[in-house]
């Protein structure tokens, strides 16, 4: 586990491997012969956690999603039941990716083995959300998403163009598909905590000590908020990025 700066890059297996999870059956409705885990980066006082997560075929008991969620999937599938057991979306599969909306009233349900990366969210702060609707509570990413002109940014040093796809109910975390042409910044903290998919082209980050990191299509990494970096692309880069802005906070 991190909860440290430093930019940190996501693997299938961990460093070093998952760490099996106890297994609880009275929170499924079908308990998995096994699931494992291993969490990369966590602010528990923030309610945030990063990590790898895998599990044997299962579906859990229904209740209120915990926690407003990204999902890079990156082997198997799943989908969201609701309280009579039909479906509420398509959920998602290896390749794509997926945000849940915290609190939505649903089962997880997969019928073989998942392993996904995931970046949660559920700030300790927050009232529980209440008398939600399943409806619209998951949006699935395509890879092959592209960007129009009509989104691009203003005020930006280079063409950059943005599209939210998911904001949660708090307003401080969003999920969205970025894309630059040539880039090049001066080292500087980075604002929020993201957790980021290069779908096309490379970046390359550094960092103040002067450790370099070259992100590729397929590639997946997180960067902790207030982590200083430059970012260099060379000619283009399109991403699916969780964003979490930690000073946006329900008081408490």
């Amino acid at each position: 586990m991190r909860d440290n700066t430093g930019i940190i890059r996501l693997h299938a297996n961990g460093p070093d491997g998952l760490t099996p999870v106890a297994v609880d059956p009275a929170e499924f409705d079908t308990p998995p012969e096994a699931q494992n885990l291993h969490i990369y980066f966590a602010d528990p006082a923030l309610g945030l956690n990063v990590g790898v997560w895998q599990s044997a075929p299962m579906q859990e008991a229904f209740g209120p999603f915990p926690g407003d969620e990204f999902i890079v999937m990156l082997e198997g599938a799943f989908g969201l039941r609701d309280c009579a057991g039909t479906g509420v979306g398509v959920g998602a599969k290896a390749g794509q990716c997926a945000a849940i909306r915290n609190g939505i009233p649903v089962s997880w349900h997969q019928d073989g083995s998942v392993r996904k990366f995931f970046m949660t969210y559920n700030d300790p702060r927050a009232a529980a959300p209440q008398d939600l609707t399943a409806e619209g509570g998951l949006t699935t990413l395509s890879p092959e998403m592209t960007l129009t002109d009509a989104e691009l940014m203003e005020d930006t040093s280079t063409p950059q163009r943005d599209r939210i796809l998911f904001s949660n109910d708090l307003g401080n975390f969003d999920v969205g598909l970025w894309d630059t042409q040539v880039l090049n910044t001066e080292l500087e903290p980075f604002p929020y905590h993201e957790m980021a998919q290069v779908l096309e082209g490379e970046v390359y980050l550094t960092e103040a000590d002067g450790t370099q990191h070259h992100f590729t299509a397929g590639d997946v990494f997180f960067i902790p908020a207030g982590t200083p970096c430059i970012w260099h692309v060379p000619s283009y880069l399109r991403k699916f990025y969780a964003a979490l802005d930690p000073e946006n906070r329900p008081d408490g």
